[in-house]
């Protein structure tokens, strides 16, 4: 642990302060109580944004609501989507729990954020959740008029089981069964449901997310241990990751997922995709949604937009 930066010490002291139960000892709706609860004492203060709105759209298992940010200095029309995927293991999280990244996002690269909130596990089991998210972009490159977004320049981004969502959305686009996707942004993503990578043994237990935690939550997201190998569950195990839109890949280096995390950007770079990674050696999974405390939250998200814009510029 000599590595771990001060600003995650002092998160995870807080955290064993609290005294909170793991998530895994209690049932899904219980940790939803107590994640809720937690988010805004490590989140920062709420950034103005030129305006927020929640609309609701029908989707193929039921309505999903969306909460659509408006950056400041957005394009009134064919400006910058970005379609952000909440994290949370695919049981808890929901529109508020990722309220500041999202309005970072909107800032910051002066787009227009939607945020779905998307069915959870294990109410709603894989595929749920991917068939919601898709139905999200299905939607924003409909509505792209109504919405000031050049459906040629939406991307796709998340976080952890977000990541893992948005990873899937984007071979999904390169396979024809989801609309085109400009760039994907990767914030610490889970590639691989079979969790046997060594980093699931070097950071068990100590480091917030617990290996302990993500079998809990994989096992709520799946409906057999088939699933593991399904690459819309472990994109990591798809055949090939040539043709899917370029990527930015975040990692964590005291992260129980950091391993497939880096395997995930290895192998889009061996298979020609343009690619842009960006390793955080110091710090936790989670960290992004920690902006109270850790100054590299907001300039992870930062450096999501650099390469976005960096993906754009090369296509001009």
């Amino acid at each position: 642990m000599e590595n771990l930066d001060e600003s995650a010490r002092r998160v995870l002291a807080l955290s064993s302060g609290s005294k909170g139960r793991p998530f895994e000892t209690g049932t899904p709706q219980q940790a939803r109580i107590d994640y809720d609860a937690n988010c805004p004492t490590l989140q920062g203060g709420k950034e103005a944004v030129a305006s927020v709105e929640d609309r609701q759209i029908a989707g193929p298992n039921g309505p999903i609501t969306l909460r659509i940010y408006r950056g400041i200095g957005a394009l009134s029309k064919n400006g910058l989507g970005l379609i952000y995927l909440h994290g949370g293991g695919w049981v808890i999280g929901n529109l508020e729990s990722h309220d500041e990244i999202c309005r970072w996002f909107a800032n910051t690269a002066k787009c227009i954020v939607i945020c779905p909130d998307y069915r959870l596990a294990p109410e709603h089991k894989f595929p749920a959740g991917v068939i919601d998210c898709a139905a999200a972009l299905a939607f924003v490159v409909k509505s792209a008029t109504d919405l000031g977004i050049d459906p040629s320049r939406i991307a796709v981004a998340g976080d952890s089981a977000g990541g893992n969502l948005a990873a899937v959305l984007a071979l999904m686009s390169r396979n024809g069964d989801a609309p085109p996707l400009a760039a994907q942004l990767l914030i610490y993503p889970n590639t691989d449901a079979a969790q046997t990578a060594d980093s699931y043994r070097r950071y068990a237990e100590g480091f917030g997310l617990t290996a302990s935690t993500m079998r809990w939550f994989r096992d709520h997201y799946i409906r057999t241990a088939a699933d593991i190998a399904d690459w819309r569950v472990s994109p990591l195990r798809a055949e090939t990751l040539a043709g899917v839109a370029p990527a930015f890949v975040a990692t964590a280096g005291y992260d129980i997922l950091v391993d497939e995390g880096i395997a995930y950007a290895r192998r889009l770079q061996e298979e020609g995709v343009r690619m842009v990674h960006r390793h955080w050696p110091g710090q936790i999974h989670g960290f992004v949604s920690m902006g109270r405390y850790v100054a590299e939250a907001r300039r992870a998200v930062e450096e999501a937009v650099a390469a976005w814009r960096g993906f754009e510029d090369a296509l001009i």
